[in-house]
């Protein structure tokens, strides 16, 4: 990966850490809740699963498998199940919420499923350039 993709990798994943964060905060203060029940562990675990969901899209957009939709499930299956191993490996340190599974598959899930699409649109673009 060249310099500019590597910087390219970072802004993204600092940008979507920092609305993510930004969003849970409100939503917390939303709800009347004034402190992170989880505390800084929960910062460190969204990072952890942000940097995995983004490491694997980075490495499947450069695979050279056509259609594009096999790269997305190349790399969706095996991040998902990091994911996964990872929220169970966080239950060894702290109980885990009844909803844990349920709420990393459709948080990790949504976000890929919107990398995807603006990766096509890219795609797309790209390729009328042409």
């Amino acid at each position: 990966m060249n310099k500019k993709k590597w910087m390219g990798t970072v802004s993204v994943y600092s940008i979507i850490y920092t609305v993510i964060t930004l969003l849970n905060s409100v939503l917390y203060l939303g709800s009347g809740i004034y402190e992170d029940p989880s505390g800084n562990w929960h910062e460190l675990d969204r990072a952890v699963i942000l940097l995995i969901g983004i490491t694997a899209f980075r490495l499947c957009t450069d695979l050279p498998l056509k259609p594009l939709v096999f790269r997305y499930i190349i790399a969706y299956v095996p991040s998902q199940l990091l994911a996964f191993l990872y929220v169970w490996l966080s239950g060894l340190r702290e109980e885990l919420a009844k909803t844990a599974y349920r709420d990393i598959w459709i948080n990790f899930t949504g976000l890929f499923i919107l990398f995807c699409i603006v990766n096509t649109l890219i795609c797309i673009r790209r390729e009328k350039r042409r």
